[in-house]
């Protein structure tokens, strides 16, 4: 059965890396001959090519790549989270200050929904993937959100941090900094999200030398009117770093 669950997780990340790089070719073809502009075609790139680091990174994950391993063992320094019932009771317990909901937890078979609709359902879907614990499917969803909305703050957070879980729980330096710089993007876009400023904390928390800047990012955190929930998730840190929560 794990054998036949690690060849679906790799076929499926297969799949997803030919549709990005059919994409890729379709608007680099598109753009010669002058049917994109340089505007559209920078955005299709970026998007493209942001997902094709994120899935190839996935496929290593699945295949248990040998030069990752290597990679991991050249590392200066490690991330220490466990990817365990904590990663994922903290993506339940921040989605509800993140994403919109809406009845219904699949888009299968609607095509009449507009972009927003169709991005909220999305998030919708990988909310129930995530509290069933079936990450490889919620990552998929996110990703289908964020070739819709390139910057949706919801699909990067929850994104960054599923990846940046998973990639310290077995060792994958290119998964974690996947997860790390996705969440970073987050951040930029949105620095008063209580949530997305909560997980860089954790990050920057389980990296050994961020003790200073993962006190810093707490007491930020603190000052954006958390939830109970979020306060929650944080207090093993708080009282770590003897910050008073609120």
């Amino acid at each position: 059965m794990a054998a036949t669950a690690v060849s679906a997780d790799a076929a499926r990340w297969r799949d997803e890396i030919a549709l990005r790089e059919a994409s890729l070719a379709d608007a680099t073809r598109e753009r010669a001959r002058g049917e994109l502009s340089a505007v559209d075609f920078a955005h299709i790139e970026t998007r493209e090519r942001a997902a094709l680091e994120r899935a190839r990174a996935a496929l290593a994950l699945a295949m248990d790549e040998p030069g990752v391993r290597r990679a991991r063992r050249r590392r200066g320094r490690w991330l220490v989270v466990a990817f365990s019932a904590f990663a994922l009771a903290a993506a339940v317990l921040l989605w509800s200050s993140l994403s919109p909901r809406q009845a219904g937890n699949s888009i299968t078979g609607s095509i009449s929904l507009n972009t927003t609709q169709k991005v909220t359902a999305l998030l919708s879907e990988a909310e129930a993937d995530v509290a069933n614990g079936d990450v490889v499917a919620a990552l998929s969803a996110y990703q289908q959100v964020l070739a819709l909305r390139a910057n949706n703050v919801v699909a990067l957070t929850q994104s960054g941090w599923l990846d940046f879980s998973a990639g310290s729980a077995d060792h994958r330096l290119a998964l974690v900094n996947l997860g790390v710089r996705t969440l970073e993007r987050a951040l930029a876009l949105a620095p008063r999200n209580p949530a997305t400023r909560l997980y860089y904390a954790i990050v920057a928390a389980s990296t050994p030398g961020d003790v200073g800047l993962a006190k810093r990012e707490f007491a930020i955190f603190l000052t954006l009117h958390p939830s109970a929930g979020q306060l929650a998730v944080a207090q093993p840190f708080l009282v770590k770093f003897k910050l008073a929560a609120p």
